[in-house]
């Protein structure tokens, strides 16, 4: 394979900033969409459901969205789950009541979930296979910028123009998405015509997909314990804007993606999965201590610079495990491994903090991060031990 295939190809900028456009269209709802429900006479359940009921509906979806897509194709699944995102955006305006926004939430979460999981796929089949993680990296780096970029933009609107001019100006970003990514050549599905014989259940859960997967579950129960309670770990420790380690995590996260991408290529999974756990399990130690604004930055660099190295290298790993034919389903089990562990993560965490308090709530997060760096290097000594047995003239 050859290290210098083009990466930024026409095909692959378009795709890049159409992702781009849907993501800062979704973070603008994330800080703004509890003040809407509140609005409407939401209690505190109801702004909680309206982070669970999508994170429930986009987790369902993936599975059946990555067996879409190696069946029907990309570019009609794409434009499925973009044409509901679009649609429930620019629905929520009009409904009256808290049960009527919490339904469409559910709904908005099945577009996503369809969405993300598409735009995934495709960029695996764009990028040269020789700098799959450099690839990724960097079309993660657009997610990360659309972070910290969304939720300012939102809370902007919402508090200066109110929430009409949010869900339009999501709605557009939404519809320019869906323009940009219309002229992206879509690769049809590679095993279009074969007619091979699958189980229910091997259709829909891609199983080499299973252990990356695994992974990214325990990487997302601590990022959920972050984005459900950082405010109220705020309010805790006595930090006045818990903005900046949005901020900071988001700018972190940009930043290293490219970087480990690359040092995935050209060293492997060992050189980026062991350090950035570590970096991540820094992170959160010293979040959990922090009392300032300069430690949650310090904690927020930390964690966001672990984070962006092994999330979208353990995507690129994924991929790289799979045959072309199983990339949606290995997206889809990969995404939703990853929604339940945030899902998961909220659940459990937040009865930890109720017992405990939020600090030791992130100190024990930590063991988290531990289990997945256990897990990873015994199966990392497991297959150097398997590949010494099958080399001639070992013992």
């Amino acid at each position: 394979m050859n290290q210098t295939e083009p990466l930024w190809t026409k095909d692959f900028v378009l795709l890049a900033f159409s992702n781009f456009f849907l993501f800062v269209g979704f973070q603008m709802l994330i800080p703004t969409l509890p003040l809407f429900v509140t609005e409407r006479g939401g209690d505190q359940l109801a702004v909680g459901l309206v982070v669970s009921l999508f994170t429930v509906s986009a987790l369902i979806v993936r599975p059946f969205a990555g067996k879409a897509l190696d069946s029907v194709g990309r570019r009609p699944v794409l434009l499925v789950g973009l044409a509901l995102f679009l649609l429930c955006v620019a629905g929520y305006y009009w409904m009256a009541t808290v049960a009527l926004v919490l339904g469409l939430r559910f709904v908005h979460g099945i577009g996503w979930g369809i969405a993300t999981t598409t735009f995934g796929t495709i960029a695996s089949d764009l990028i040269p296979a020789a700098r799959r993680g450099e690839g990724m990296g960097y079309f993660g780096m657009f997610s990360s910028l659309a972070m910290a970029l969304g939720p300012l933009v939102g809370l902007w609107l919402a508090q200066s123009f109110g929430f009409g001019w949010l869900f339009l100006i999501s709605s557009v970003l939404t519809a320019l998405a869906m323009l940009l990514s219309k002229p992206v050549k879509m690769a049809a599905p590679a095993g279009a015509g074969r007619r091979q014989p699958e189980t229910k259940r091997s259709g829909l859960v891609e199983q080499k997909a299973l252990f990356p997967s695994l992974l990214v579950l325990f990487l997302g129960v601590t990022y959920g314990g972050i984005v459900s309670f950082i405010t109220l770990f705020g309010q805790e420790a006595g930090i006045g804007n818990v903005g900046l380690f949005f901020l900071f995590n988001a700018l972190s996260l940009m930043l290293i993606r490219p970087v480990a991408g690359k040092l995935f290529d050209r060293k492997g999974h060992l050189w980026v999965l062991l350090p950035g756990g570590i970096v991540m399990a820094a992170g959160l130690l010293i979040l959990s201590y922090s009392t300032t604004s300069f430690g949650l930055i310090a904690a927020a660099i930390l964690f966001g610079s672990g984070f962006g190295a092994v999330q979208p290298s353990l995507q690129a790993w994924t991929i790289h495990r799979v045959s072309p034919e199983r990339r949606g389903a290995a997206n889809g089990t990969f995404f939703s491994a990853f929604d339940l562990g945030i899902g998961a993560g909220a659940m459990l965490l937040g009865a930890v903090a109720k017992a405990i308090g939020f600090a030791l709530m992130y100190r024990c997060s930590v063991i988290v991060i531990l289990l997945y760096l256990i897990i990873y290097l015994a199966y990392v000594i497991k297959e150097r031990r398997r590949h010494s047995r099958l080399q001639p003239g070992s013992s």
